[in-house]
């Protein structure tokens, strides 16, 4: 939990994803798309990333992928990252954090 914590804060966007999930690829192309660069842990390819996807669970995050962290915060999965995009919630927070300067 301590270095799922670590994670988290070292980087303003931070996105939990794995390559075979679809709402995954959806996600980080939102965020590319609106020119914000996330730091991206890919979990069925990274060491411990079983143990990571544990401790996201424990978080009470479900389904565990995508999961996104901004400004040290955990945000939530792709439905939380679309109802915020929607009501256009999302591109000041990425603004707040310094992701984006749009």
């Amino acid at each position: 939990m301590e270095k799922l914590q670590k994670m988290i804060s070292e980087k303003s966007v931070v996105i939990f994803s794995k390559n075979s999930c679809c709402m995954s690829h959806t996600v980080k192309t939102l965020f590319l798309d609106l020119g914000v660069n996330p730091t991206i842990y890919e979990l069925d390819e990274i060491n411990k990333g079983r143990e990571i996807e544990q401790a996201l669970a424990q978080l009470g995050c479900s389904p565990t992928v995508p999961v996104v962290c901004i400004g040290g915060k955990l945000v939530g999965g792709a439905n939380q990252v679309m109802s915020l995009h929607l009501n256009r919630s999302l591109i000041p927070m990425l603004k707040c954090v310094g992701a984006l300067w749009v």
